[in-house]
This record gives structure tokens, sequence and C-alpha cells, in this order.
């Protein structure tokens, strides 16, 4: 997906009122020491060869990528019958399973994906599929989306091992193939292969994470995210006989499409919320700036305030939490410069709240577009409900971040971006954005060029990792 972080300016929900009050109201810990030395060594070697391997859709080398993933995990010790590449077309998916001693419970999925979004050398200051670290930060493709994920979870488990730590539950590492375009790697395990993850619950690293202060480096917040809409695309088409553009005719596929076009332009759906976005305004509003911050006051004492939401839906980083949106965002039509266009197409992309069918939005858009014109979903799309939430998680979270940033708000979260995690969700399995990442948006180029992630930040999710892990899966000490 895009940045895994939720900033300020688009924070969403997913804590109940009482969850976040205790976790915010215990014992702050002492800050956590570093990572170990042979840690930060194994995790940055590692984060070097992954960036090297070119796993974007052009660059084919997620089965690469994972084959020597799987042969570290070989070398740690680790069963080859709990090792396995799950091919899909010219991609795949790695899961490890870290087995555990049943006493805690049912598994824990612990979540990255091995693929990124396509970078060329000749856009980039630097080679985007070689590490470089220059002026206290890592560069490169994936950097921050998410090969720091795959880097850190891999590293972390590997130490774990090395030092015979066994944990009270098993653990299983999942590294999708293709989540940055069809997801298809996620779907077949799920479909085909369902004993190998099958699991209490996941925790995402590609989602959730900390903003960090502009000025000052210092971390203001941590979204915890539990929710994700519901991404689907239409295409919306007029037909018509055409002729030669000399005889011009009243109807016209242009002129239709720029019709239902602009009817899907002046709708908008209706306000909706629910505890993760009422209880995340809740918490977020009162150290918002305004106007934004007393809109989502007001709308959290008051679901569904219209002049509330008004406000929010005029930003485009806030109108997500509180609606369904959909957006023209490609047109194609015409054949010749001298000839009626015979067929237009528009395609729409839909941001949908959780707990509306898609089938609803498309018949919504159906009746904008008018019964001219043909509407259909572009591809077979998937959603969710939001996670229940755990309290066990939302403490070893809470532990986990003020143990590197004592005191930080934990905010909760609804991604209006995608992950694997809308796949678990529907697939029954609760799944939780708690990435590792502290990031200025400055230094945010996900997707982008120069993609980089700080080097403290980097080794510091070592630590997040160990904190969560030792909580959930961990023997209490007497």
């Amino acid at each position: 997906m895009g940045w895994k972080v939720v900033r300020a300016l688009a924070i969403g929900a997913a804590l109940a009122v009482c969850g976040a009050a205790q976790a915010q109201t215990q014992s702050e810990p002492a800050m956590a020491p570093p990572a170990d030395p042979a840690s930060r060594t194994l995790a940055r070697d590692i984060f070097q060869h992954v960036i090297g391997m070119e796993t974007s859709v052009e660059g084919h080398q997620v089965p690469q990528m994972a084959a020597y993933l799987a042969g570290l995990f070989r070398q740690a010790g680790f069963p080859e019958s709990d090792i396995h590449i799950v091919p899909v077309g010219d991609t795949a998916s790695l899961i490890v399973r870290y087995r555990g001693d049943g006493s805690g419970g049912r598994p824990i999925i612990l979540m990255a994906h091995m693929d990124v979004v396509t970078a060329h050398r000749n856009d980039w200051q630097r080679d985007p599929f070689t590490l470089v670290e220059e002026n206290g930060y890592f560069f490169g493709r994936g950097a921050s989306d998410v090969k720091n994920g795959v880097s850190i979870l891999s590293a972390t488990l590997l130490r774990l091992k090395a030092e015979h730590f066994t944990p009270t539950r098993d653990l299983i590492l999942y590294f999708s193939g293709d989540e940055e375009t069809s997801g298809q790697t996620t779907i077949t395990v799920l479909r085909d292969h369902r004993d190998l993850v099958d699991a209490e619950y996941a925790l995402n690293s590609d989602s959730g994470g900390g903003s960090l202060d502009e000025a000052t480096g210092r971390a203001q917040l941590y979204t915890f995210q539990a929710a994700e809409k519901t991404f689907a695309s239409f295409t919306l088409t007029a037909h018509n006989p055409g002729g030669h553009s000399s005889q011009p005719r009243p109807d016209n596929a242009i002129y239709d499409i720029a019709d239902a076009l602009e009817h899907v332009r002046g709708y908008r759906f209706p306000v909706m919320w629910n505890d993760i976005t009422v209880t995340s305004f809740r918490m977020a509003g009162p150290a918002t700036p305004a106007p934004i911050g007393p809109a989502m006051v007001a709308f959290a004492r008051h679901p569904g305030d219209r002049r509330a939401a008004q406000t929010l839906s005029a930003s485009p980083f806030y109108v997500g939490q509180v609606r369904t949106t959909c957006i023209p965002t490609l047109i194609q039509g015409g054949h010749a410069d001298n000839a009626l266009p015979q067929s237009v197409v528009a395609t729409v992309n839909c941001r949908i709240f959780p707990g509306v069918p898609i089938a609803t939005v498309q018949a919504q858009l159906q009746r904008l577009a008018g019964e001219h014109i043909a509407v259909a979903p572009l591809d077979q799309y998937h959603s969710s409900d939001a996670s229940p939430l755990r309290q066990d998680v939302v403490d070893a979270v809470t532990h986990a971040v003020h143990a590197r940033h004592p005191g930080v708000p934990i905010i909760p979260s609804m991604a209006s971006g995608a992950s694997d995690g809308v796949f678990f969700r529907e697939a029954g399995i609760p799944t939780y954005g708690v990435g590792e990442t502290f990031i200025k948006e400055s230094d945010d180029f996900s997707h982008g060029l120069n993609e980089r992630i700080s080097v403290d930040a980097f080794y510091e999710g070592l630590v997040h990792w160990r904190v969560l892990l030792n909580d959930l899966a961990g023997h209490a000490r007497s």
C-alpha cells in the first residue's frame, strides 16, 4: 500500500474507549535499551540483500527474494517442513512457522510484503535497488514500504531462534508477493493453504506507525490500525453508433460520460461512523489544529453532526473517515479525430466505508450515471469489517511504543488505503496494523522517488518487535 503511517492529518480509528484509556494510564516503562549489535548487523545485512532485489511487477524477483529468506531460516535450524514458498504465477509468498509450546493459545501471524512499486533507475538520484546509507538515512525502493518490515521481522525471529527462545504459541511469518498489485498470493494462500496460516490474529507491519515533529524530530503520536476501507474501481461505459465528425449527432458518447461524471461529482455518499472513527476523533481532536480539531471533537460528541461532517469532508485527508468516496481516475474514448466516438470508458475509484456492500456502491453509481451508461466492477474486490479489539494487543503495542517513546499517545486508525490485512479480516482472522516506524511527513517518499527511512527508525524497529513478541508470546518472568 502507500506509506504505512496514518499521519495526524489522516487519523482514523480502532480502539475502544476503555482500552485506550487503560493503555494510556498504565505506568510508563523506562526507555528500552537499543537492539543488540548482532541483531542490528543481521537486520542490516538482510535489508541490503532484499533492497538489491527488483521485486516490482516489472522486475519479477519476488521468488528469488523468497528463496533467499527461506535459506536464512533453513540455516538457522528451522525445519524444512515449516518453510513454505507458495508460487502464484510469476510471484510467490513465503510462510515460515516458528514453533511454540502451545501454552499461550493459537498462533499469531506476523505480516509484510516482499513486492514493491516499480522504480526506474534513470529517475532516481541513487540506484533504487542498491541500499545506500547517507546522511542518517537508508535509501532504496522498499526502504519504508515495506522491505524494512521484512528485514526486521526476519532478523527478530532468526535472533530469537539463535537465543533458543521458545514462544508460548506458534509464530507464523507471512510475506506476500503482490500486495502492491492484485493480492493473489494472499488470496491463494487463504483459499488453498489455510492450514499454513490459520491463526488467532495477525500483526501487520505494513500499517500503523508513528509520526515525528518536523522541527524537533520528537515523536508526536502512534496510530494503531484495525480497519481498512474497501478498495473498488468501476468502469462507466457509454456506447454510440458513431459516424463522421462532419455530421454531428445530438447524442455523443463523450457528452454522455461527461454528464455521468458530473452527477458523480455532485453526489456525496451518506455520512457514516463507527466506534473506531468516533473514538479516534475523540482522542485526536483536542490536539489537532482548527478547523479540523474542533470538528473532530464535535463529531465525536454528536456522531453525524452535519456541520462537523461538512468541515471534515472538505479535507482530502479526512473525507474518507466520514463517508464512502468515489472519484474518476481514468478516461478512454474515441478512435479518430474526424470520427464521432463509438465508446468512452471512465474509471471511478471508490474507497468504501466498512460494512457497506460493494454492490450497494455500484448500484448508486448506476443511478447517478443513468440507464444508458453501463457500470461494472473493474475487478473482483474484497471487503471486511473492522477487527474486534483485543486488550492484550492494545497493551502490548502501547508497551512497545512507550519502550522507545514514553508517553506518546496511541491513536486508533482506520485506513483509507489497502493492505493484505483486508484478506485476512475477510477470512475471519482479525488483523492489527502495528508498524514499527516513526517518520516525519517530509520523509515520506513511499511509492515515489528516492524512498528512504531514517537509520535510527530502522534499528528502533528491532526493539519494537522484540517487546511485542515478548509480551504476546513470551513466558512471564516470576
